[in-house]
């Protein structure tokens, strides 16, 4: 019963949270999903409904440096990996969507790792 607590009001965060958040091409809104070994992050352009950049630690780039996918240090090195793949696409600046979850920890590690 608690966990469906939490996820509902995760998911109520959530709905608030984007209600605010947009993300054009120039300026893609990140959005961040965590489970409880992994951690994903895409760059979604909402006006034409398409993702430009995805990551997870599940992929061989990030996979390779890491033991555990569940930690901050995955999270960080998830984050850096992302960071040189919005540089590849010519993105400048960004929108950041923690889609629900406290801005701390695992999502923290990977925001703070976006430097644009």
């Amino acid at each position: 019963m608690l966990k469906n607590k939490k996820r509902d009001a995760r998911l109520r965060r959530k709905k608030g949270i984007r209600k605010s958040i947009y993300g054009t091409s120039e300026k893609p809104r990140i959005s961040v999903f965590r489970s409880a070994k992994h951690i994903y992050a895409q760059a979604i352009d909402d006006e034409s409904g398409k993702t430009i950049v995805s990551i997870s630690n599940l992929e061989t780039e990030v996979k390779k440096e890491i033991n555990y996918g569940g930690n901050i240090k995955a999270a960080e090195i998830t984050g850096k990996v992302f960071n040189n793949r919005l540089k590849e696409k010519g993105i400048k600046k960004i929108v950041f969507d923690r889609n629900g979850y406290l801005y701390h920890g695992r999502v923290k590690a990977l925001g703070d790792q976006i430097k644009l």
